[in-house]
């Protein structure tokens, strides 16, 4: 199968692009969101509810709320299957409204629901053990962002911001790798998860240093909406829709038939 799905992503190629690309995938996006602002911004609106929800369950359980925003970087990817779509739509000359959103989320293909839920199992794997990282080895309860500062990232003794970074960044790197053009690609073409995936792979190892510009960008601005809580609003769908032009400008799928 493995075999099957690196030979179907090798039918096809990855074009090259220059190391600044993906300040015009943002400029792309944003022109995008502009050109139908409803579906994003219902978008934004939803992730912003969202976040605040898990702040408010969260409570004084900062360790929890750590985990939570964490394995949403994890999902998110899959979350704006809608706007993906949207942005196919402008591309083909189409005004697309709420509807064409919706409509991506409709069961009917299931590479895109077995990619989410292996998503969402992923997110909930980080969290579950984010949270047990910072509950059984900091030096003391973790309530406030105040606690997080002091009992973990700047802890006299012990390397609980460490291991935890560490963990962070060796789940987050394959996962973003594995996302980067994957679900776009799943969406408009007719391609296996696992072909889309190798995909994803050879995008991200052609074009390492536009590739490690994106993903900081992604980190920095997501942070941003998280920290503001109402700049989600307008984060996720500005991302979601340059994310869709990320994989445009990067796969050449001439040679795969095209989903309806």
């Amino acid at each position: 199968m493995a075999e099957k799905a690196l030979q179907e992503s090798r039918s096809f190629g990855v074009r090259r692009i220059p190391v600044l690309r993906p300040l015009g995938w943002l400029a792309r996006g944003w022109k995008d969101l502009m050109t139908s602002p409803v579906p994003g911004l219902l978008h934004g609106l939803a992730f912003a509810a969202g976040a605040a929800l898990a702040i408010y369950i969260a409570g004084n359980r900062f360790w929890l709320l750590v985990g939570l925003f964490s394995a949403f970087l994890i999902v998110a990817p899959i979350l704006a299957t809608g706007l993906y779509q949207v942005s196919r739509r402008i591309a083909q000359g189409d005004k697309p409204g709420i509807e064409t959103s919706m409509a991506a989320w409709k069961p009917r293909d299931g590479r895109l629901v077995v990619f989410g839920v292996l998503l969402g199992l992923t997110g909930f794997g980080w969290m579950v053990t984010s949270a047990s990282l910072i509950i059984g080895f900091a030096g003391a309860p973790v309530n406030t962002p105040m606690d997080f500062l002091k009992v973990v990232v700047l802890a006299p003794t012990g390397h609980v911001f460490e291991v935890w970074l560490g963990l962070g960044a060796l789940l987050a790197a394959p996962v973003f790798a594995s996302t980067v053009v994957a679900i776009p690609l799943l969406l408009d073409r007719h391609i296996g998860i696992l072909g889309a995936i190798f995909t994803s792979w050879r995008v991200v190892m052609e074009h390492p240093a536009p590739l490690a510009l994106w993903a900081a960008l992604l980190l920095a601005m997501t942070l941003l909406g998280m920290v503001t809580v109402v700049g989600l609003i307008v984060i996720v769908p500005w991302l979601a829709h340059a994310s869709w032009h990320v994989y445009r400008d990067t796969v050449d799928t001439s040679g795969l038939s095209e989903r309806s």
